[in-house]
């Protein structure tokens, strides 16, 4: 489906994602639910917690324990160099 800018000039195409697998749907509520688990646990200290995120740029998975009080991200795998390096990576073979 193509959308006309306001001005009448230029299209910018709208895509509608793809339908996620129900299996994939379980599979991530069962994390969800483990994280606030593991967050409400306090297993991390008091004053961290844990988060999962994808990498906007290279849309690949990371770990993040955050102090809660500070928003400080105290430990991330893959670290920010990795993620940056594969971006370049990407980058390159296109």
């Amino acid at each position: 489906m193509d959308i006309t800018g306001v001005n009448g000039l230029g299209q910018t195409a709208v895509s509608t994602p793809a339908p996620v697998a129900p299996e994939l749907l379980a599979e991530n509520r069962d994390l969800v639910q483990a994280v606030k688990a593991l967050n409400a646990a306090a297993r991390l200290g008091d004053d961290n917690e844990l988060s999962l995120l994808l990498d906007r740029n290279t849309r690949l998975p990371v770990i993040r324990i955050i102090n809660r009080k500070t928003n400080e991200v105290v430990e991330q795998i893959p670290a920010e160099k990795v993620l940056r390096l594969a971006e370049e990576l990407r980058q390159g073979d296109k």
